[in-house]
């Protein structure tokens, strides 16, 4: 198994310049965007209720998947909130993350049963991840939190409560590579929550009990930290912009492109644009924002206002 990180550079003077080295990003403007919340977006069939919203992501056509603890966990809703399907009460255990990758396939990762799924957009199961029990071997999870997709289809997952790793995988399943040890250190994770990957190919991981973001290329070497939130969320918009959900502070951050808030907004409430532990988030292609909350049980769409 290789593993790499900064870590392994323990004992040599030069190892925090070198794992702190200065990251340029190609980001649009820094500007604050503004959205305004929709409510009441969401419309289900009577009788079916949320239980807590973990995840949420838009496929290339439109359609919202929303990852819930409930009956139904996986749903699916058209662009103006509609109920278009649902699947997951024979397969999933507890909800946490979902992503839908390049050819929109929807991923999730179930924290009760240690794995990671693969389905179409219809439900069918296409890959299952895991051995269904908790370890540390290439072939295992413990509690994984996140999944996120590389250029050439690799497979980042955080792994997560319990090993405080990232593990690749390509687009078959088969095992690359994994990076991170328990710890406080550069390299090091105290709860990687969630994971993206950067239009330069590094791998952002929201380091959440740590409160800061660690940014690496795709094999675990780590080129930044960016400090002061907790990452339980994070999500891209159209235009490359970085925007996290902070379940501890109950709000919503968008980053500048040095890893500093350049706006934020919500606070703890029940009331349209508030927010009850906000997990993670996600973009339409016209830039509307979509927040899955846990205490809250519902999922708030925030239109993108025009400049």
């Amino acid at each position: 198994m290789r593993s790499r990180s900064c870590r392994s550079l323990a004992g040599i003077s030069l190892v925090f310049t070198l794992c702190l080295a200065p990251l340029v990003v190609e980001a649009p403007a820094d500007e604050p965007i503004s959205f305004e919340p929709v409510p009441g977006f969401v419309q289900l069939p009577e009788g079916m209720e949320l239980g807590s919203c973990s995840a949420v992501s838009v496929s290339s056509t439109g359609e919202i998947y929303l990852f819930h603890r409930g009956k139904h966990p996986i749903i699916c809703l058209n662009k103006r909130g509609q109920y278009v399907r649902s699947w997951g009460d024979d397969v999933i255990g507890t909800a946490h993350g979902l992503r839908i990758d390049h050819d929109d396939n929807v991923w999730v990762s179930d924290i009760e049963k240690h794995r990671v799924f693969k389905f179409d957009t219809k439900g069918k199961l296409l890959l299952a991840l895991g051995t269904g029990m908790p370890g540390t071997d290439t072939d295992q999870f413990n509690l994984p939190t996140d999944i996120a997709f590389g250029p050439k289809g690799n497979v980042y997952i955080s792994d997560g409560y319990g090993n405080s790793r990232v593990m690749e995988f390509n687009s078959k399943g088969r095992f690359v590579t994994t990076w991170g040890t328990p710890g406080t250190g550069p390299g090091e994770f105290h709860l990687p929550h969630s994971i993206v990957v950067d239009a330069k190919k590094r791998v952002l991981v929201g380091d959440r009990e740590n409160d800061r973001v660690q940014i690496f290329d795709g094999e675990g070497k780590l080129f930044d930290i960016w400090t002061g939130f907790a990452p339980y969320g994070m999500a891209f918009d159209h235009e490359g912009r970085l925007f996290i959900a902070d379940g501890r502070a109950s709000k919503v951050l968008q980053l500048d492109s040095k890893g500093r808030v350049a706006h934020a907004w919500g606070g703890e409430g029940t009331a349209p644009g508030q927010f009850q532990m906000p997990h993670m988030l996600a973009f339409d292609a016209n830039g509307n924002l979509y927040v899955a909350e846990v205490d809250g049980k519902r999922l708030q769409k925030f239109r993108r206002k025009a400049p």
